[in-house]
């Protein structure tokens, strides 16, 4: 009989109620220790800062939304202004994002990616399409997809309870 991790009691074979539970406890372990190594190689790669701030992230949200203000980005993710605004400074200081005027708001700043980091950003978009092209040989494509769309479920899920909590 199966056993109680693969969902099934094993005295009476009928449906182990903590059985979905038990699995989304483990993928969620699983997601952690992956992007805890994914972090590890994104700073050995250049994609992420040393100090673990997500520059090509923070990149890649200008990249495709175009100028947007620390705050709004800092919303995205689940962080603090103060740490966008850390990044956005030493972005800055590399010559890659430049502060603009914000026509909505008198004091806070747009950020804009400027023509030397559109173009980090193309140079670090193409190393991890690099990357990724050479993980998971035994996969296929519709697999990572589908394990894709589960994690943007559970994810969003959690953003939610996040958010109702205080």
């Amino acid at each position: 009989m199966a056993s109680a991790r693969h969902g099934t009691d094993r005295a009476t074979g009928a449906p182990n109620i903590d059985g979905k539970a038990e699995a989304i406890t483990e993928l969620m372990l699983e997601v952690a220790q992956c992007f805890f190594r994914i972090r590890a190689l994104g700073q050995k790669t250049g994609l992420i800062t040393s100090w673990g701030g997500g520059a090509f992230g923070f990149m890649r949200s200008l990249a495709l939304l175009g100028p947007l203000t620390v705050p709004q980005i800092a919303q995205m993710r689940p962080t603090s202004r103060q740490r966008m605004q850390r990044l956005a400074d030493e972005l800055a200081a590399e010559g890659l994002v430049e502060f603009i005027d914000n026509p909505k708001h008198r004091r806070s700043k747009l950020v804009q990616l400027t023509r030397k980091g559109a173009a980090r950003y193309g140079e670090l978009s193409a190393q991890l399409m690099a990357i990724a092209s050479t993980m998971g040989v035994a996969l296929d494509e519709a697999d990572i997809r589908k394990t894709a769309d589960i994690v943007r479920h559970l994810s969003d899920d959690v953003k939610v309870r996040s958010e109702r909590l205080p």
